[in-house]
């Protein structure tokens, strides 16, 4: 069997193989994406816990579907349509409770998505603000997407974590691309306006 070169095998060509029987490629779609369609997951469940279970599900699905999957097609925009769907799906049944918020502390799901990450200055003098103003930062910017209208939180994540192209979001939302692009241009704005008390300090700890 070829070896699996995660640097020159494409998603689709990995999927190809999936669908040909090598269960090795699967694997290899799966190290690939789980963290991402984690993290687009948590961001609407907003539970941990949760969202590791309905990663589980998105795969069981994908491996359902595999046989559907078109190779002239984007693997990630068929992945994320599935885990849009898984979450779709959820919230309805789960529509009448209150999920904790994410900046609440929980223990579990600390790779979190890349948005908010800081990493702590070594040196001692600024340290302590640097980590404080991060970690303020990182909750400011949970809550502040969490906050998000649902069509404007969905577009994001899709282009923000799953780097889905705006044509590919708009097939999956079922709206036209233009409507997808406003949505975008709004959340950043809101997210930008969330985010302005912190610009100048933010700035001046660079």
């Amino acid at each position: 069997m070829v070896p699996i070169s995660r640097e020159e095998v494409t998603d689709e060509a990995l999927m190809m193989r999936f669908q040909g029987g090598d269960r090795a490629a699967f694997a290899g779609l799966v190290r690939r994406h789980k963290t991402s369609i984690y993290n687009f997951i948590l961001r609407q469940v907003r539970g941990p816990a949760i969202a590791e279970d309905l990663v589980q599900d998105v795969f069981v699905k994908i491996v359902q579907s595999a046989s559907d999957f078109k190779h002239e097609a984007r693997f990630t925009t068929w992945a994320f349509a599935i885990a849009r769907n898984v979450c779709i799906d959820h919230l309805r049944k789960m529509s009448l409770r209150r999920h904790p918020s994410l900046d609440q502390g929980s223990g579990e799901g600390g790779d979190g998505p890349t948005l908010g990450e800081r990493t702590a200055d070594p040196a001692p003098q600024a340290a302590v603000d640097r980590v404080a103003i991060g970690t303020e930062m990182g909750q400011r910017i949970v809550r502040a997407v969490e906050g998000l209208p649902h069509e404007q939180r969905e577009v994001f994540l899709l282009r923000e974590i799953g780097h889905v192209p705006f044509k590919d979001i708009a097939h999956i939302v079922g709206v036209p691309e233009n409507t997808v692009k406003s949505r975008m241009r709004y959340a950043l704005e809101r997210l930008q306006e969330a985010l302005s008390e912190y610009e100048d300090y933010a700035r001046a700890l660079r």
